[in-house]
């Protein structure tokens, strides 16, 4: 067995950081580097048994695909790991012509020779499931089929208008879906099953993950597959959260992981680019204690003069901070603000904007502690401050999948800077001022 458990690629970064989160509150040392790492990089984490890279692939075109994963998949599968899992939202959303998971299975497998590729979506441990190839999430304590999902059937860029995942890869890839479903697993022979199905050439396995049983059952296959040689995965953080059980079971990790207590600081930045109704509510909750509002026009940051209006946000926020204010920089205040097709084609240039805007405050002010809020926005904010790689600071239990990170960068003022990536529907509405305020010791 590899000394490395796993590697992976998150198809974008608050992706990514979920993954590292769950695997580090396991007691399984991650580090998630930005781009792919050189030895060097790599030995600066000698005890890591598991290596992420934090992509944007979620956000990009078939073409991009091509031309990025390939590479990357290449070297992920040089570093040899026992498992490699090309990551992707828990809530599945994606289109033909963005974020394509088709595609990037197809590109995974041809990286790996491999014909079948393993494929799990469900997490109970964010209340996301899947039943008979139909995928459920959970919003502000209730559950919807996810294409009813109040928030991700009316995603701005990715709507999710079909629950049955077979019928929503049918249109990315012409690789069959088969699937090993809750009677399957719960039966007498579940790897009987999933051999027979094994037998679909070139195909996708999709397993339920329902709750305990059927992920810890999804963890079992998914190693025995690993080990006959079908190493490369697709799915969500499901995939490790069924792995670690089956660890366990093996006495393969010791499961626990300790982190000290995090201390309040006086002063944050955050910066959002997201349009999801639970990110609006975590900014009025902020606003209302004690944060300083920068609104802006994410036209403005896609513009001819976006330079300009970065600097005096900059020049905005370094004068509240300043006066001892926490700074938080918002280009949509829920659904109903999002500009939809005045944005097509250019978010990623939102997320830039909002990454340099981060970048100056933190550079100002020395600030030690920051937030980014939204899937897309974090992963390209991330490409404008100086980081190398992340490791997990704290697991938050209050939202899972969003963790406070530690920065580690060749420049002083980033290495060491706290740092929290947040989903657009993760968190409550504190969320903000928790990070703020801090958190106690586990």
């Amino acid at each position: 067995m590899s000394s490395l458990l796993l590697s992976y690629y998150g198809d974008d970064l608050t992706g990514s950081t979920d993954v590292m989160e769950a695997l580090a509150s396991h007691g399984v040392p991650t580090v998630l580097f930005t781009d792919v790492p050189t030895a060097a990089q790599r030995s600066r984490f000698p005890e890591a048994r598991a290596i992420g890279i934090a992509g944007t692939s979620r956000s990009e075109t078939p073409a991009w695909m091509d031309a990025h994963l390939a590479p990357a998949f290449a070297a992920l599968r040089g570093l040899g790991a026992s498992v490699t899992h090309y990551k992707v939202c828990s809530t599945f959303d994606s289109a033909p012509q963005v974020g394509n998971i088709g595609r990037a299975a197809e590109l995974g497998a041809a990286a790996f020779g491999q014909d079948v590729v393993p494929l799990v979506v469900g997490a109970p441990q964010l209340k996301r499931y899947t039943a008979f190839g139909n995928l459920f999430a959970a919003f502000r304590g209730e559950t919807y089929r996810i294409d009813r999902h109040p928030v991700m059937s009316r995603h701005p860029v990715t709507p999710m208008r079909e629950a049955d995942l077979r019928l929503h890869l049918a249109a990315q890839t012409a690789r069959p879906v088969t699937l090993a479903d809750l009677v399957a697993l719960a039966g007498p022979d579940p790897s009987a099953t999933v051999d027979r199905l094994l037998a679909t050439p070139d195909s996708l396995l999709l397993i339920d993950v329902a709750d305990a049983a059927t992920q810890a059952e999804a963890g079992r296959q998914l190693w025995r597959l690993a080990q006959a040689g079908r190493r490369f995965t697709v799915g969500s953080s499901g995939i490790e959260y069924a792995l670690l059980a089956e660890w366990a079971r093996q006495g393969l990790l010791p499961g626990t992981a300790s982190f000290p207590a995090v201390a309040p600081v006086e002063r944050l930045a955050v910066v959002s680019g997201s349009c999801s109704p639970t990110t609006e509510a975590q900014i009025r909750t902020a606003l209302s204690d004690g944060f300083e509002g920068l609104a802006l026009d994410p036209r403005d940051l896609i513009g001819p003069n976006r330079e300009e209006t970065v600097a005096r946000a900059v020049a905005d926020g370094t004068a509240r901070l300043r006066q001892g204010k926490s700074v938080l920089a918002y280009t949509a205040l829920g659904p109903a603000t999002d500009l939809g097709a005045a944005m097509e084609g250019a978010r990623h240039l939102v997320g830039r904007g909002l990454g340099r805007i981060l970048a100056g405050l933190v550079a100002a002010e020395r600030l030690t502690r920051a937030v980014v809020a939204g899937g897309d926005t974090s992963s390209h904010a991330l490409r404008e401050i100086e980081t190398m790689a992340l490791t997990t600071r704290m697991p938050l239990a209050a939202s899972p999948g969003s963790p406070l990170c530690t920065a580690h960068s060749e420049s002083a003022i980033f290495s060491g800077l706290e740092i929290a990536f947040k989903g657009g529907q993760v968190g409550d509405d504190h969320y903000f001022s928790r990070i703020r305020d801090g958190f106690p010791g586990i």
